[in-house]
Parts: structure tokens; C-alpha cells; sequence
């Protein structure tokens, strides 16, 4: 076995010029170089600067956010890892436990969007196998400038154009050769991600309970391994970049943009799985955001242990690299272990069967310092915990939130409500409308059935997946809404929370679990923290509500483009439990002759405003105003409590979430499926106005549907939950959809009809780019 022991030169670094326009560089403030001085009693040298100024990066040390993070509920009778880990991990019975995060890679994905979006789903992977988990689906969510007029900048719509393609290919490229099954997840368009769009993954997998590994350094004298690909000049700095607004000339940081190789990627999780098998490994910790730093100090940190790294030991593919470059490289496909000393040459043994590069790079130290040699000379010593635990915290100015459009409907638009209108004509343009056509050619693109997992894919309400050996399954599902929470930061992260929940819950599912990515704006300005607080109180008070506790995530700020921010992001991904797979309810109408029930626990509101906030309003009467609608989580979980009890005792037969566009839009997506028509009564839904009766927008309502033999006890069970209201709306069957109100019928087409619509709008606009790509 090569020798471990590495020789500390006496000589302390040798010090860099310190200048303003060196630390503008590395966007490290005058105020964090005076505390980066004092951690180290000296003045850093160049490596050390740059370790600092991606160590202490928003997107690495959550300067900004740590504050408010700290008010997400984390624990639950089943979590067993919670945040501060590579990924979080619950209890799922039967031996198993699941390991589950989402990540964002924005800035990439706008730079280089193909290999920015590939690599945001390696690293996503990377931190779930890196746990000893096997990643069994990956979804995303994704955001893009409109594709059409709606976006009147033509080189802006060029460039969505480009970024949607290349983003979705990049998903797919990397999912598909590294062989995880894509589950779907969701797509929005808005004006604001035009210059900004986010790719944010979520990925989970299984592994023992058992046979859990952590990132955490053990044994002074233990080896430090290098093992994956070699490391190369891509990507450096991309923490830091990933920390800052887009202006004039941030395309021309596309060498900061890693480049990934999932087929590298695929060897390496056999063999960090193999390795870890043998019990001689006793930490990993992934390669991420800043590279060979990161794992280093972070492993060293959680273990309050030093790590010693020789950079001559490092396998390099490009020649003459220097320190600082090394250290900073975000390149791909690389991990970094601990093995028992006597049993380091087994890890090493697996790694070459694998065809990897593994090297023995440094030690284990008592010190409790990051320290870095190469060519003989020290290169960075510092105290792990000036760079993980004694990283700034901020506690910057958080704003008074302000409504930003006005709560009561713009004269305009009551004046259109008024008139006499095709509503059918309006389900159409509504069925066609960006945020609500058919995804297919985003989900179509991913393998889906890849491992033989899946029991619901992408087109529904949420990804199921068996676990092979047991009964059981695991159900997971993404939701976000900006323009809720642009109007309401609190109750859109709210919502968020509760779609999410209440799609998981569609499929029998109970919802055990979040992870979250949290994509804002420039956290500098009042107005954008007082978005950030909100939100996260919203976040905390649904997941506490619905037995959700936050087990990671990722926060993402500088989402701005010259000045301009996103609207405030949030994205909740939910995992579920199910204890029998073979009952988990799909969406969509089965067959014909079945009622078609509504399950509502909705409270009491001003319709008015809230349809203001819907895409109704945005599509058919271009305009914008009033509030999300109410959300009262306390009725929202006996929703869940009760979709549950139907599935488990199989008294429905599909189950559809009521969000965007409505109930009409629900009903006719459900009809689409199976290609089964329904005949649909609202008349005692709610009053007499017609378009927020059909195309409302209201949280905690489910479209489910039962047979007539099943329909008395499923309104029992309902009963036993005092929230949920039962409502036998129509029936299944025959080839057109029906929809009457109080004020006669509303909707009548062909379901033929309204598919084309729905079906055909995203292609369309696709059309070019699908032909050059």
C-alpha cells in the first residue's frame, strides 16, 4: 500500500497581495477578510482566499439564510438523518430506509444549459449513493421564459427557446445513461425566468437501515482517498458564481459550467457501493459545489478531525494546475473517502476493478485543520471550522412585505366577467396555455420504466415506485407556485407545502416527509428577505400541520437578471408512504359508469380575489390580481387522512388534485387519459358565477371517482373525518365532456377535441427547436 504519510512543511503559505480588486474577485467583502485574517492569525495565501471565497459563498454557507432555516421543523418518529448531511433519510419499514433531497443548478443551466442541467442531476445523484442509498427515480421542476408572444423581447423568446431544449435534454441525457427512472415533476413558464430559469432536481433512493454512511472523517492515521474521475480546470468557481446576479457578461463564465459524464458516473456508484460493502470505508463525502474544498473540510468538520492533502497524489488531466485551481474545480464524478488503514488497499482494489482512478491523497489528523501541500511547499492551512461552522451569518434587513397588485379586480376585468361568454372556448385557450398543456415532450424524453420500480409515472399526479421484496411502495411529488408566492409569500410557500402533500396523497399515499429548494432574488434587499421569511414560516407552519418535517434542502438566491428578480420560488418535494403498493390509485378516469365525486375541505374566502391569482385570470382576461386563495392545513391533512383510508379499503378508482385552471381543467385532463367522457353538474357547488365556479382555483378539493356499489361506504369514510365534505357530481362515460352550472350548461365538446388543444400547444411551440436540437 502506498505510503500515507504525508510531510507538513515548516514554512507557513506564502501570502497573496491582498488588493480591493482581488477580493471583488472572489466577492469576499473588506468586512469577511478582516475575519478570514483573524481565523488564520496571518495573511491568506492565493489558495487560501479562493477556499474562503467558496466556502463562504451563499450557495455553500447559507450566510443569508442559516438564520431563518433554523425555523423548519426537522424531526419525526421517522427521520433518521436531517439536514446537515449529504442527504436526508427516513424510516420506511421493513428493514429500508429512504434518502431523498432536491438541489438547484440555475445559474449553469442559463449559462450551459445542456451540461448545467446535466450535471445538476449527477450531483443530485451523487448525494443520494454517496448515503449508501441506490437512487431509484429522479424528478424535476423547471422554469422558463414563455416560448411565445408572451415573452414580446424576440431575442429573449430565441434564448428561452434555447435554454427549455437544452435544459430537458440535459435532464434526460444524464438520467438516461446513468439508468435512474425520470417520474416527471413539473413545468411552469412566467416572464420573470426569461435571463433566469431553474432547474431544480429531486432525487431518492433506498438503502438499509442499517448500512447507512455518513460524511464524517474517523481515525487519526487513516487515509484520505481520491476516487472517480480526474480532476481538470472545469467549473472553478462555480459556488461563487452560482452566488451572484446575472449581469452584462455572465455568459462568458462558461467555463465555470462543469461538464458531466454519466456513464463515469454510473461506475462510480458500483464501485462507492462495492467499497462501501467491504466494511473498510468509514466516510464519503461527495465532490459537489467547490470540489476537493468542500469534502475535505466538511468531512474533517463534521468528525473534529484534521485532513492533510498532498495535491501531487491528486489524478489530474490536465497539466501544470495549481493549487488554487485544483482546489476549486467542480469537476464531476468524484468522491472522496476515509478507509481503515489496514484495509485501504482493498478500496483501492475495487476502484481499479471498476477501471477509476483512486489514490491515497492524504491523511487523518488530530489537528483539526484543512491542510493542503503540493510540490513539497504548504499550500492552505485552516481551521475546518472557520470555513464550515464560523462561516458569516447574516442577520440582514428583512422587509415589510407589500402586496405587489391590488387585492380587488380591475374594472376591465369585472366588465369581461360580465359578459356573455363560450366557456368552452375558454377551457380550450386555458388547456392550451403554457402553464397547463400537455408536458409530454419534456417527460417523454426521460426513461421512466428503467430498474422496473415504477408503478406511476410521469402525466399524473405523483411518481410511485415499488420496493421490491416488500409490499410497499414510496410515492413522491414536486409543486411550487411563484405567482402565489409573489402575491402572498406566506401562504404561496403554504401551498406550496400542501400541493405537493395532496399530490402524494392522490395515490394513497401518506405523506411523511419534505425536502426543499428555496429560489429567490438578491437576499441584499430588504424586500427580497422580507419574501425569504415569509415563505419559510409558511413552510414550517403547513409541514408541522401535515407531519412533513424538513430533512434538507437547498436554498438558491441571486435568481436576478440586471436588476430584475424572479418571482419568489419555492419548490416542496414530498415523499409518501404506502404500505400496500398494489393499491396505490392512479389519476384519470378509469372506464365509464362511475361517479365522479368531489372531496373538498376547503374554508371560507373571497373567491373574487382569489381568482384573480389564477391562470383563468392570466390567460383568458390578461390580468393579475388579489391573493392566493385561503389555506387552512389543519383541514388539508384530514384531506390526506382520508384519501388514504379510500385507497386502502380500494374505494376509489382515480383521483385527480384540483389546481391549475380549475375544476373544468381537472375534469378534462382526467378525461384525456382513457379517453372517457364525463357528464358533470357544479349546479350546488358555489353561487352563480360561472368562471370561478369552473375554473377557480381553490386548495384542498380532489376529483376522485368510485362505482355505485362502492359509493355508500366511501361516503362513510368520509365521515369519519369532520373536514371533507362529499359531493356526487356527475358520471363517467361516452365521448364528450359535459359540464352544466346553475345557470344551464357551461361546457360541451368532444374529449377528442379539447385533447388536441391540450395536447398539441408545447409542440407547437416547440416545432423549430425540436427540428434543429
Amino acid at each position: 500500500m502506498p505510503n500515507t504519510q504525508v510531510q507538513h512543511p515548516v514554512q507557513p503559505p506564502t501570502p497573496a497581495t491582498i488588493t480591493p480588486e482581488l477580493l471583488k474577485q472572489h466577492s469576499i467583502t473588506p468586512d469577511e477578510y478582516t475575519r478570514i485574517e483573524a481565523a488564520l492569525g496571518r495573511t491568506p495565501s492565493l489558495t487560501e482566499l479562493g477556499i474562503f471565497s467558496v466556502m463562504w459563498s451563499e450557495h455553500c454557507s447559507y450566510k443569508s439564510s442559516r438564520v431563518h432555516l433554523r425555523r423548519l421543523p426537522t424531526e419525526s418518529k421517522l427521520v433518521v438523518q436531517g439536514p446537515g448531511e449529504n442527504a436526508g433519510i427516513i424510516d420506511v419499514g421493513d428493514g429500508w430506509a429512504c434518502a431523498f433531497k432536491i438541489e438547484s443548478h440555475n445559474h449553469p443551466s442559463y449559462i450551459e444549459p445542456y451540461q448545467g442541467a446535466a450535471t445538476g442531476v449527477g450531483g443530485i445523484l451523487r448525494d443520494i449513493f454517496t448515503m449508501n442509498a441506490r437512487p431509484l427515480a429522479v424528478m424535476d421542476s423547471l422554469r422558463f421564459g414563455p416560448l411565445d408572444e408572451a415573452e414580446p423581447d424576440e431575442a429573449l423568446r430565441r434564448k428561452n427557446h434555447q435554454v427549455a431544449t437544452g435544459i430537458v435534454h440535459g435532464v434526460a441525457g444524464y438520467g438516461n445513461c446513468f439508468g435512474v427512472p425520470n417520474l416527471g415533476g413539473e413545468t411552469r413558464f412566467e416572464t420573470c425566468y426569461s435571463g433566469n430559469p431553474l432547474l431544480n432536481a429531486f432525487a431518492l433512493g433506498l438503502v438499509k437501515r442499517d448500512e447507512i454512511f455518513y460524511a464524517k472523517a474517523t481515525g487519526v492515521g487513516n487515509p484520505v482517498i481520491y476516487v472517480g474521475a480526474k480532476t481538470g480546470r472545469d467549473g472553478i468557481h462555480g459556488a461563487t458564481m452560482a452566488s451572484e446576479e446575472f449581469t452584462e457578461g455572465s455568459e462568458q463564465k462558461r467555463p465555470n459550467v462543469q461538464m458531466g459524464d454519466p456513464f463515469m458516473e454510473k461506475l462510480l456508484l458500483e464501485a462507492c457501493l462495492e467499497a462501501m460493502a467491504t466494511g473498510a470505508v468509514l466516510g464519503i463525502q461527495d465532490m459537489g459545489a467547490a470540489g476537493l474544498t468542500c469534502s475535505t473540510c466538511e468531512m474533517g468538520g463534521r468528525g473534529e478531525l484534521g485532513l492533510t492533502v498532498e495535491l501531487d497524489l491528486v489524478p489530474q488531466r490536465e497539466t501544470g494546475m495549481t493549487s488554487y485551481e485544483i482546489m476549486l474545480s467542480e469537476s464531476q464524478e468524484r468522491m472522496l473517502l476515509v478507509a481503515d488503514k489496514p484495509r485501504a488497499q482493498e478500496v483501492l482494489d475495487v476502484f481499479k476493478k471498476w477501471g477509476l482512478d483512486a489514490s491515497i491523497v492524504g491523511t487523518v489528523t488530530a489537528k483539526p485543520n484543512m491542510v493542503i501541500t503540493q510540490h513539497g511547499e504548504l499550500m492552505a492551512d485552516i481551521p475546518n471550522k472557520s470555513l464550515t461552522d464560523d462561516a458569516p451569518l447574516y442577520h440582514r434587513p428583512v422587509g415589510t412585505w407589500k402586496a405587489p397588485v391590488p387585492v380587488d379586480p380591475p374594472a376591465a376585468a369585472l366588465e369581461e366577467l360580465k359578459k356573455p361568454r363560450d366557456y368552452t372556448a375558454d377551457l380550450k385557450k386555458l388547456l392550451a396555455s403554457a402553464n397547463i398543456c400537455d408536458k409530454r415532450w419534456v417527460y417523454e424524453q426521460y426513461d421512466s420504466m428503467v430498474q422496473t420500480n415504477t408503478v406511476q409515472g410521469p402525466g399524473g399526479e405523483a411518481g410511485v415506485m415499488r420496493i421490491k421484496g416488500t409490499e410497499r411502495g414510496l410515492a413522491m411529488a414536486l409543486a411550487g407556485n411563484g405567482r402565489w408566492t409573489y402575491l402572498d409569500p406566506k401562504v404561496g410557500a403554504m401551498h406550496a407545502v400542501a400541493e405537493a402533500a395532496r399530490k402524494v396523497a392522490c395515490t394513497g399515499a401518506t405523506p411523511v416527509a419534505a425536502t426543499n429548494c428555496l429560489n429567490f432574488g438578491n437576499p441584499e434587499k430588504p424586500e427580497i428577505m422580507a419574501q425569504l421569511s415569509n415563505a419559510i414560516d409558511g413552510i414550517a407552519e403547513a409541514c408541522v400541520a401535515l407531519g412533513t418535517p424538513i430533512t434538507g434542502g437547498n436554498v438558491s438566491l441571486y435568481n436576478e437578471t440586471k436588476g430584475e428578480g424572479i418571482y419568489p420560488t419555492p419548490v416542496l418535494g414530498i415523499v409518501g408512504i404506502i404500505e400496500d403498493v398494489t393499491k396505490s390509485v392512479p389519476s384519470g378516469f378509469r372506464k365509464g359508469g362511475e361517479r365522479i365525486i368531489l372531496l373538498s375541505a376547503k374554508g371560507s374566502q373571497n373567491r373574487l380575489q382569489a381568482f384573480g391569482s389564477s391562470d383563468y385570470a392570466k390567460t383568458v382576461l390578461n390580468s393579475f390580481w388579489g391573493t392566493p386563495p385561503q389555506l387552512e392545513v389543519a383541514k388539508e391533512a384530514e384531506l390526506h387522512k382520508c384519501l388514504a383510508a379510500l385507497a386502502d379499503e380500494r374505494l376509489i378508482t382515480s383521483a385527480s388534485d384540483i389546481s391549475d385552471g380549475g375544476i373544468a381543467v381537472t375534469l378534462a385532463k382526467a378525461s384525456f387519459v382513457k379517453g372517457v367522457g364525463a357528464a358533470v353538474s357544479l349546479d350546488d357547488v358555489a353561487g352563480d358565477d360561472v368562471a370561478a365556479n369552473l375554473f377557480g382555483e381553490e386548495a384542498s378539493a380532489i376529483i376522485v371517482t368510485c362505482t355505485d356499489a362502492a359509493f355508500a361506504r366511501l361516503t362513510e369514510v368520509c365521515g369519519q373525518f369532520g373536514s371533507v365534505t362529499v359531493r356526487d357530481i356527475g358520471t363517467t362515460g361516452g365521448p364528450m365532456l359535459d359540464i352544466f352550472t346553475a345557470k344551464g350548461s357551461a361546457v360541451s365538446s368532444s374529449v377528442s377535441a379539447l385533447k388536441a388543444e391540450w395536447a398539441g400547444a408545447l409542440d407547437a411551440q416547440l416545432a423549430d427547436e425540436v427540428v434543429t436540437a
